[in-house]
């Protein structure tokens, strides 16, 4: 069976693809016929390769072309410094140099033949002759396709252009050599069925299960950059249900495929793993236009509606009378979170927002059991911080009941929660809460220098305008001058 989605409705017909094969490249820039005349005047091979070519048929533009020549890297950097003087060193070892014109970017790599010694973490790098040989070392059919340049000769050995009509992930050579040779390519079929909405073909697909144990050999921020792209991409589920049907997800991302074997509470779903699906992609719709609170794609609404649930299998407990519960699975699955993400190398700012998000997810559903006080909303908002509108989105991201009644009223309570947060946004500043003395009052009306008590009265206070709101100025002194009373000063 074929792994994947409907394929992307933009797909160009087979018969539109073959004409474009024979006037696509008549509108490639000047500058770049420069820098390939170049290239050929020295002796060597130059080449469009891969993405570029591969979108050039979907119709897609890029600013950012890829190359590949018979030169190395020396050669290379000294010939692209002919056509413009900002290149830089983007992987010498690998072949890489790139230089900038105007507004176009390029990237030249030397002819590849590299593979995995089957030990470390890291390619082991070894040059080609030839564009032919280069081809088949890609990663999929797709992207293996080529133009030599400047005489703009289509390349085409594996039959990428019916592939991408079709489109079908496949690789250029026997899949367990290609996935072999690099076994980050088992992501990226995964992260394409992601960006491109196309199918894993069944042999290939077979080839990834057989394999999905070497994808341990890769390294974590590796794995993490095909992780992320995948989640940026518009058929997220497909690219996630390629990476747990093939076994993959087991070695990079377990929590995921673990979440198979609960089933949740409501016993409205066929279990967490298609709950866990079905929220990421109600978070994306929710995402927002450019100028909106959380604009698409959002990698950490993602990464949280993807994780949000993660911590409901250590914590799943059968009670009296054949219910289930997960309880405190929000704060179980918030360090779990954390450890995952800290494994996969993700910054320190994503850690803290997506663990803190996944941390805050159930808490509003002590509103639908009861209205929350002012105070209560005040905290909701000052714990929320600057993930508010990502947890709005998360939250109701998170309601998949088929229970229509009730997934009207939780609905209807959040968007009640919503607006009282606005009623109270016009009223106060509740973003950015702070008590209404300020460290320095606080020591003048008490009398004390810099000290322990200032920072017991200045938590006291703020406590006291989450209760109540803001106070006068004499109402602040007296609440203070009461509670230093009672701490028996």
């Amino acid at each position: 069976m074929l792994v994947g989605v409907t394929q992307t409705p933009a797909l160009p017909s087979m018969d539109v693809l073959r004409q474009r094969a024979e006037h696509l490249w008549d509108a490639l820039p000047a500058e770049v016929l420069d820098l390939a005349a170049l290239f050929d005047g020295a002796g060597h091979e130059f080449a469009l390769v891969g993405g570029p070519v591969r979108d050039a048929f979907l119709g897609r533009s890029s600013s950012d072309l890829d190359f590949a020549t018979s030169a190395r890297p020396n050669d290379t950097e000294a010939l692209l410094r002919q056509w413009t003087r900002s290149t830089w060193d983007m992987g010498r070892e690998f072949g890489t140099i790139g230089g900038r014109r105007g507004d176009l970017v390029v990237e030249i790599t030397t002819f590849r033949a590299d593979e995995y010694d089957g030990v470390t973490r890291k390619p082991v790098v070894a040059f080609g002759d030839s564009l032919d040989g280069d081809l088949a070392r890609r990663d999929f059919t797709v992207n293996a396709m080529a133009v030599r340049l400047p005489s703009k000769e289509f390349v085409d050995l594996h039959g990428g252009l019916e592939d991408l009509g079709g489109g079908l992930l496949r690789t250029p050579v026997e899949a367990e050599v290609s996935f072999g040779d690099d076994p980050l390519r088992m992501m990226r079929a995964a992260r394409f069925a992601s960006q491109l909405g196309f199918e894993i073909e069944p042999v290939t697909f077979a080839a990834m299960s057989r394999l999905a144990e070497r994808i341990s050999m890769v390294s974590a921020e590796r794995v993490r950059d095909e992780l992320t792209k995948l989640l940026l991409g518009s058929h997220v589920r497909a690219g996630l249900a390629g990476l747990v049907d093939s076994g993959v997800a087991e070695h990079v991302l377990p929590e995921l495929p673990a979440l198979k074997l609960e089933v949740d509470e409501h016993h409205h779903h066929k279990d967490v793993y298609e709950h866990t699906l079905t929220v990421v992609e109600q978070a994306i719709d929710l995402e927002t236009g450019p100028d909106g609170a959380v604009p698409a794609p959002d990698l950490i609404l993602r990464l949280a509606a993807l994780l949000h649930d993660i911590g409901k299998p250590p914590t799943k407990r059968h009670e009296p009378g054949g219910g289930v519960s997960f309880h405190h699975h929000e704060v179980v699955g918030a360090k779990m979170t954390r450890r995952r993400m800290k494994e996969l190398r993700f910054d320190k700012d994503t850690i803290k927002a997506v663990s803190h998000l996944v941390e805050l997810h159930l808490r509003f559903h002590g509103y639908v059991d009861a209205r929350w006080s002012d105070s209560a909303v005040r905290r909701y908002v000052t714990d929320a911080g600057d993930q508010l509108e990502r947890l709005h989105r998360l939250t109701r991201a998170d309601v998949t009941t088929r229970n229509r009644r009730r997934a009207e009223r939780l609905s209807f309570a959040y968007d009640d929660l919503e607006q009282r947060i606005a009623d109270l946004r016009e009223q106060e500043e509740i973003d950015s809460i702070r008590p209404d003395l300020d460290g320095n009052q606080i020591m003048e009306i008490l009398g004390i220098g810099p000290g322990r008590e200032v920072g017991m009265a200045y938590r006291h206070m703020l406590e006291v305008r989450m209760e109540h709101g803001p106070l006068p100025l004499e109402r602040a002194r007296e609440e203070l001058l009461a509670w230093w009373k009672g701490q028996g000063s």
